[in-house]
């Protein structure tokens, strides 16, 4: 384990009252003793007993009437948690969570209702997790495990994991069409059979904008399908089915030298060529069954997945004329990147409980696998013909991941429980380089080749063919377990310790070359709260965490994503907490993080020390009736402050403030509600980089590094009617 690490670990002190899942409980606790007693069917599947104290189990509920462009924002609700959109409306957007710059998702292992959202193999990044292919409406719950202490998690799982639960409690047939600021339209179809399951629905969504400034449309239309029930008594089974496409443009990165001195507008783009289509479709099977003392759990899915990202970041430098190539000029630096992949994968359990020295002791097995063929493709295309004149990645890819583990909760004494056990992934690579020579010392002395990206030429023009195969597996054993003490008075202690991985980009295999991973150490200690009063449901955390990766990523602007770098090593601290009623709802976590390089002791860049998030709603009856009806209100406020963010060469960022407010008013099935997103209109950069770059064509570049910005979305307002029928 990373003696740093270790040493801060040693002087954590667990101290504080923060964060928590917001319970149920005193509702339950207030329920007249006099109730009369209904048979009710439950329809749900079973979870995993929590792990630590940075396992958060949020339920959305009102919450979710906090302005929010996707369901990836839902992630916020968990403390450390900043996002940003610089590469797009349709683009993923970049996490940062407890001091990772996970990016689009190659440091977060991310899942809905079990299906991996993460790509494997795709190279703008292994790991790219896109979720805009999933209906915000629909999320009915999250659970977000900050760090690897869990053996159910596994590849991505570096600055922890998320897992969406979907649901819709509003039955009945539901129609909702937004308008709002920059010509966007949305119109919501949503469907829930009344007297089915919260987890049986069906939803389709489409959805227009012009965006704010230049480049930066975007169109998308979502379909999702789930139905839960019952093959017999003890049996569950559930069938879901998505489907997805988009398509949008980007402005990209502006300099800011050139937003100084008037060239560029705060919102313009200096290649409108930037942008990016997708699809999305996947089918899921589970079931789940008691069979005696066991509960027995399998999934099937499946999942066909499309990408084209074209990105420039550089402008007119990186298309040096080299000796051996015929006389050019500069063509221009954007990539065009497209990925195909189709993945089929199952996981599955068995769990059984025992009743042990008066305590109930538990144990899981289980599994999953997966297996991924990925086709992907890079180029370079010049600024004059918009035609590609370069290729720098063709690769065809067969990947696995198949990974067991066994699990097991120890109860010595009431107030002692012990979680934890092993896991271990295999991970094969099957990866074919159509273009594995870029470059020849010495070429045949025809020079009607030397142009081309993929040679087939050996040192002095000796022939050989253009491709190269290239294959390795490698073993990753990684334990994980949690100590909990109590709970004492509504008080309970954690302590958890796990080890997590991250598969590498296919690009960077070599044959036989067993470590195609990265390793990730963690280690956290916290308290937790929770009580229900007679009013009001409180619960909190106060966390101390410390985690270790030994091949972290960074990135670069020339490869146009994240590269593999040394190790690093994150400490800090995070706090939440959340409470509410009948009324209203209240979510606020802060994050302390510091992240650095093991070796010089930098900082990480791009990654923010300070997180603060808050997110408020607030629900009631007015005092007059529409027809004999009650009127009833909605209000919802959230409020992101994000501080100063380590940047090469010693700079910072600035800080970033933002709030979002949404009133609705309610009567009978009708909702109308009125959004302001950046209500402030803060003028503020959603990212910033300091490289070089050039983009005046003719001009000759500056090798002197500049700070480059992407523009965040001014404010923003929405009006949406939403009617209901059937709901009851």
């Amino acid at each position: 384990m990373n003696p740093s690490l270790v040493s801060f670990c040693r002087h954590c002190f667990v101290a504080g009252v923060c964060s928590g899942a917001f319970t149920r409980a005193a509702r339950a606790e207030q329920a007249p003793s006099s109730a009369t007693v209904a048979e009710v069917l439950v329809l749900g599947r079973s979870v995993p007993a929590p792990r630590g104290a940075s396992d958060y189990r949020l339920e959305v509920g009102e919450l979710s009437r906090v302005p929010r462009k996707n369901a990836t924002e839902l992630l916020k609700l968990a403390p450390g948690v900043f996002l940003t959109s610089e590469g797009g409306d349709e683009h993923a957007q970049r996490i940062y969570l407890r001091g990772f710059d996970a990016r689009e998702g190659q440091d977060l292992e991310v899942s809905v209702g079990g299906v991996p959202v993460n790509e494997t193999g795709n190279p703008h990044g292994n790991g790219y997790a896109d979720l805009r292919f999933l209906i915000p409406e629909l999320v009915h719950s999250l659970r977000v495990l900050e760090g690897p202490f869990d053996p159910r998690q596994g590849n991505y799982a570096v600055a922890g994991s998320a897992d969406y639960e979907l649901g819709l409690s509003q039955r009945g047939l539901t129609l909702k069409y937004t308008r709002g600021s920059f010509a966007t339209d949305r119109a919501l179809v949503l469907f829930g059979p009344p007297g089915a399951s919260v987890h049986t629905f069906g939803a389709a969504e489409l959805y227009r904008t012009q965006g704010f400034g230049k480049n930066r449309d975007a169109r998308r239309a979502s379909a999702h399908g789930q139905y839960q029930g019952q093959l017999s008594a003890g049996t569950l089974f559930r069938l879901s089915a998505a489907a997805h496409a988009g398509s949008h443009h980007s402005a990209g990165l502006l300099r800011e030298d050139d937003l100084r001195a008037g060239r560029m507008g705060f919102f313009s783009t200096y290649d409108p060529r930037q942008g990016g289509d997708g699809t999305r479709f996947q089918f899921a099977v589970d079931l789940e069954s008691r069979v005696g003392s066991f509960l027995l759990r399998q999934q099937l899915f499946a999942i066909d997945r499309s990408l084209r990202l074209r990105q420039n970041f550089t402008g007119f430098l990186l298309d040096t004329q080299e000796a051996i190539q015929l006389p050019h000029a500069q063509r221009g630096d954007l990539l065009d990147l497209h990925v195909t992949a189709r993945t089929l994968g199952a996981r599955g359990f068995a769990r059984t409980k025992a009743l042990l020295a008066g305590q109930t002791q538990e144990l899981e097995l289980g599994y999953f696998a997966r297996g991924d063929a990925v086709t992907s493709q890079r180029q370079r295309i010049a600024d004059a013909s918009g035609a590609p004149y370069k290729t720098e990645v063709d690769l065809h890819s067969q990947l696995a991941n198949i990974g067991l583990y066994v699990d097991v909760s120890l109860r010595p004494l009431r107030w002692l429980t012990l979680r934890g056990g092993l896991r271990a992934d295999l991970f094969s690579f099957d990866v074919l380089d159509n273009c594995a020579v870029q470059d020849v010392s010495l070429p045949a002395a025809d020079k009607s080749t030397v142009d081309r990206s993929c040679l087939d030429q050996h040192r002095g023009g000796e022939h050989r063919e253009a491709n190269q195969r290239s294959s390795t597996a490698s073993t990753k054993w990684m334990p994980r377990g949690t100590l909990t003490l109590g709970p004492f008075e509504h008080v309970q202690f954690a302590l958890s310790y796990g080890s997590g991985v991250r598969s590498i980009d296919p690009h960077y295999i070599t044959q036989d070359v067993a470590t195609p991973f990265a390793s990730i150490q963690a280690l956290e200690g916290g308290v937790l709260y929770a009580r229900s009063f007679e009013t009001i449901s409180v619960s909190a955390r106060s966390v101390f965490f410390g985690t270790h990766v030994d091949k972290d990523l960074v990135f670069s602007e020339t490869e146009g994503q994240s590269v593999l770098g040394g190790g690093t090593t994150r400490t800090g601290w995070s706090g939440s907490v959340r409470l509410g009623n009948e009324l209203f709802d209240q979510n606020a976590n802060v994050t302390l993080v510091r992240s650095a390089f093991d070796e010089t002791g930098l900082l990480v860049p791009y990654v923010p020390d300070l997180v603060v998030r808050s997110d408020s709603a607030l629900t009631g009856e007015l005092p007059w009736r529409v027809q004999g009806q009650t009127l009833r209100t909605a209000l919802a406020l959230g409020v992101s402050y994000v501080g100063r963010r380590a940047l090469p060469y010693g700079q910072r960022s600035q800080t970033t403030f933002l709030a979002d407010l949404s009133v609705a008013l309610k009567v009978v099935g009708c909702e109308l509600t009125l959004e302001l997103s950046n209500l402030l209109d803060a003028r503020y950069r959603a990212a910033e980089y300091d490289y070089v770059s050039a983009f005046q064509r003719n001009a000759a570049p500056s090798l002197v590094p500049a700070r480059h910005f992407a523009a965040g979305a001014p404010r923003s307002v929405s009006l949406s009617l939403a009617w209901n029928v059937g709901g009851g």
